[in-house]
């Protein structure tokens, strides 16, 4: 990029403030006091992100007699349910392909029971009257390269062989550019029903109400310290107190496991975002987006995108850092190389826009998996159950990692926990240093395959054929 193009990019991003935009809301709820003193209860939810407020209110929704107390170290949404796109998808496998890659027997079972999940997401945002700018329109997968257009072509031809094709539909350059306009855009696959865009911090603050509604006790600002077993329940320690539990729900996802055999299996990787400021109705007319789609591209290194409710673009991806050790900190939560990186890539994407700013731009850890799809899991004699690994698709699979978590912990055979992607692991990672060099050198491998039209090196070969992987 010319230094004058630089300078006028990272003009744009002077005045954002570095907040995650969802969360930087006037409306947001004041926190529930946190726990003082024993509390005693059926089933103890650790965790008031996504995982753990479906796991608390769909508890109560099965048996409304069961006492369900939710604990959460800071705030309820505060981490990655309110820092991601906003993207809420059917699919349980992180796409149709990795489904196709790993669990072919069952995928349409899956994709059956993602479809189920979607709707009874929908249902539940309108019977709590949870307003978080739920919106159905789908998403398309661009692609910005002609190798990308024929592997589009490829997948919506195996999906469609498979019968599980309904409702979506392959765009060529006019089309894609017909529903959003960039002079990137060469080609796509529009999933017209299988993704709903929303205001993900409003659906975790909304989950959290119906929950309280519900009668489920909710401490935040306490985090849970240590699992132990108790009698014939478990014991969990927090700061000022502790929970007497029969059983026990972990949703904490990318945050250690109070299981700390758990821990290898996910590592964390740092995700980053910007938000435009509202686009004008010139700007708007610009691109078109007249059908409101959340967007990504095909890249290895890809982007994803969407239009609000108030008509700001995000505009987030492409660099996926992984800290040395797997270490947590807010230091990691801001990137400002980063930041002017992605502004550049906007308007690459959406020239018709220059001169538009940025408001806000954030990022947070997303719980990464070598399978890219969440696992489950019981311990402690089947006292404690555990969900993690979303790996940035958990908008709308933290609810059926929850009612996997409630079956495991009720004992029961259902649909679900007999499929193979419950029943199964993925790899765990490797320690330190060889965990820090296999994703450096998976990430150097990506992006070349990007700049050679896709082309993957032994090591991706390697990967693929184990099933392993990096993505975020």
């Amino acid at each position: 990029m010319a230094p004058v193009a630089m300078r006028t990019v990272a003009q744009s991003l002077s005045d954002a403030l570095p907040v995650s935009y969802w969360l930087d809301d006037p409306g947001r709820p004041a926190p529930q006091p946190a726990l003082t003193g024993d509390e005693h209860c059926d089933l103890l939810v650790i965790g008031g992100g996504y995982t753990g407020l479906w796991t608390a209110l769909l508890a109560k929704e099965r048996d409304p007699g069961r006492d369900v107390v939710l604990i959460e170290s800071k705030e309820a949404g505060w981490a990655a349910s309110g820092r991601n796109g906003g993207f809420c998808a059917a699919s349980l496998t992180h796409g149709l392909a990795n489904g196709i890659a790993r669990w072919p027997e069952e995928l349409p079972r899956l994709e059956e029971l993602g479809a189920r999940n979607l709707d009874a997401i929908e249902a539940a945002v309108a019977r709590y009257g949870i307003d978080c700018d739920f919106e159905r329109t789908g998403e398309i997968d661009v692609a910005t390269e002609p190798h990308q257009v024929e592997e589009l072509k490829e997948l919506h031809a195996e999906a469609e062989r498979l019968g599980l094709g309904e409702g979506s539909v392959f765009l060529d350059q006019d089309a894609v550019r017909a529903e959003v306009d960039s002079p990137t855009f060469l080609g796509g696959v529009w999933d017209r029903d299988g993704v709903a865009m929303l205001h993900p911090a409003k659906l975790a603050w909304g989950l959290k109400e119906a929950c309280l509604g519900l009668g489920v006790r909710i401490y935040e600002n306490t985090r849970g310290l240590e699992l132990t077993s108790s009698g014939a329940g478990m014991a969990v320690r927090t700061p000022y107190g502790r929970v007497l539990a029969r059983r026990v729900a972990l949703g904490t996802n990318i945050f250690p496991s109070l299981v700390k055999r758990i821990r290898p299996y996910t590592v964390p990787v740092y995700d980053y975002a910007l938000m435009t400021e509202p686009l004008t109705p010139g700007q708007l007319a610009a691109v078109g987006w007249k059908n409101r789609q959340g967007l990504g591209d095909s890249a290895n290194q890809f982007h994803y995108f969407r239009i609000t409710a108030d008509n700001r673009i995000l505009w987030g991806g492409y660099d996926a850092i992984y800290p040395y050790g797997g270490k947590l900190d807010s230091e990691y939560d801001h990137r400002p190389e980063t930041y002017l990186k992605l502004a550049g890539h906007f308007f690459t994407c959406f020239p018709q826009l220059e001169g538009i700013r940025f408001s806000h731009a954030w990022g947070g850890a997303i719980d990464t998996c070598s399978r890219f799809s969440a696992f489950f899991g019981k311990a402690y004699s089947g006292k404690v159950a555990y969900a993690a690994g979303y790996t940035g698709l958990g908008v709308g699979s933290t609810r059926f990692g929850a009612d996997v978590m409630l079956d495991l912990l009720a004992g029961e055979r259902t649909e679900r926990t007999e499929l193979k992607m419950v029943r199964t692991k993925p790899m765990p990672f490797p320690p330190e240093p060889f965990k820090w060099t296999g994703i450096a050198l998976t990430k150097w491998s990506l992006a070349r395959a990007d700049e050679r039209s896709g082309h993957r090196n032994l090591w991706l070969k390697t990967l693929d054929r184990f099933g392993l992987g990096f993505d975020s």
